[in-house]
């Protein structure tokens, strides 16, 4: 097998909170008419699994690459029946539902599913003012938190904190959570689809839930609540790279991790792996050269770099995220200890 970058299929989710930001104001073409919530850049989701687009492998889905190439797709010996992460552009014109995702073990208990949802937020654009609420407040128990759900307040037990554009938040699955409005989001999270959300409207069209099932829901949802983590935005971590070349840790933990690479004129940005990159341009059109060749990325796209590939390069200017499955020790640890970060602000990077 001949390894290339990959241009997949992308899904996309036209729910009521999007707007047009992507297409008007990102550039991202070939989107639907009408609001669109989210674009699903690299999906091995059960009913919405990816497809490659162009080249040798084209129509292959991701799935089936998965399964037949596990270590020359993702790398390091790793063997899983799907893709390990889930990477999705967000247009939060309106606020989305107040929800939450299982964890492992609870969606292994109550959902069926071989994996919960933990998440992170990197934070392209925040309008001012802008906010999210993310995690309980301390003292909430149970059935506080049923009585302000069904009142809809949630702003009584939910924590509501400042959004700013260049920060990240780690989600762990059983978080209560929500952003938006006035809100543009990179989100990486494991491959899983499962919810549980306490409004009393479809996201998908606004139409209303009957009462029966809405509470239903809400009792679901406390079943997979999680009262203990309360994460807080993060501006990530830096590692020294080249001259006029930034590199920063957004987030990582043992599900994914998220960089920001950055590189003016001086020096091209140069990057060896060993496992898959999920590659989505933030900036200005660039063309990823690897050893396989050269792919141009407008703004809003995205790649993904399989593992045998190996190295990319990127002339500047260029400002790109890299999600992967990390090596904690050798991807985060040790070049952030090196750069002279402590281990509490390391490990604050995740759960």
């Amino acid at each position: 097998m001949e390894w290339y970058p990959l241009r997949l299929t992308t899904p996309v989710r036209q729910h009521v909170f999007g707007g047009r930001v992507l297409a008007d104001r990102w550039g991202r073409a070939g989107l639907p008419d009408g609001p669109v919530a989210e674009t699903w850049e690299v999906s091995d989701v059960d009913g919405e699994v990816a497809t490659v687009t162009a080249g040798p492998l084209a129509e292959h889905s991701l799935r089936r690459l998965v399964e037949e190439y596990p270590q020359e797709l993702v790398g390091r010996g790793w063997r899983g029946a799907r893709f390990p992460v889930l990477t999705k552009l967000i247009d939060a014109t309106g606020m989305l539902p107040v929800h939450l995702h299982a964890d492992d073990e609870t969606a292994r208990r109550l959902e069926g599913e071989p994996n919960g949802k933990t998440e992170a937020w990197h934070i392209l654009e925040a309008a001012p003012g802008a906010t999210a609420l993310a995690g309980t407040q301390p003292g909430v128990d149970r059935d506080r938190l049923r009585r302000a759900l069904v009142a809809q307040d949630f702003d009584a037990v939910l924590r509501r904190l400042p959004v700013r554009a260049g920060q990240t938040l780690y989600v762990p699955g059983g978080t209560l959570h929500s952003f938006g409005p006035g809100t543009v989001v990179y989100e990486i999270e494991q491959t899983s689809d499962i919810q549980q959300h306490a409004m009393r409207h479809r996201m998908e069209d606004g139409s209303p839930i009957a009462d029966g099932e809405w509470r239903a829901n809400i009792e679901r949802l406390l079943e997979e609540w999680r009262p203990e983590p309360r994460p807080d935005f993060r501006s990530g971590l830096g590692v020294p790279v080249d001259d006029g070349v930034e590199r920063t840790v957004l987030c990582a933990g043992r599900h994914f991790a998220l960089e920001r690479w950055r590189a003016g004129t001086a020096a091209p940005l140069i990057h060896r792996f060993a496992t898959a990159m999920v590659l989505t341009n933030a900036g200005l059109p660039v063309t990823v050269d690897t050893p396989a060749g050269g792919e141009r990325l407008a703004r809003a796209e995205s790649l993904l770099l399989p593992a045998a590939l190996g190295r990319m390069r990127i002339e500047g200017p260029a400002d790109v995220l890299l999600g992967y499955l990390p090596d904690l020790d050798t991807d985060i640890r040790t070049p952030l200890l090196a750069a002279g970060h402590g281990m509490d602000a390391i490990a604050a990077l995740g759960e």
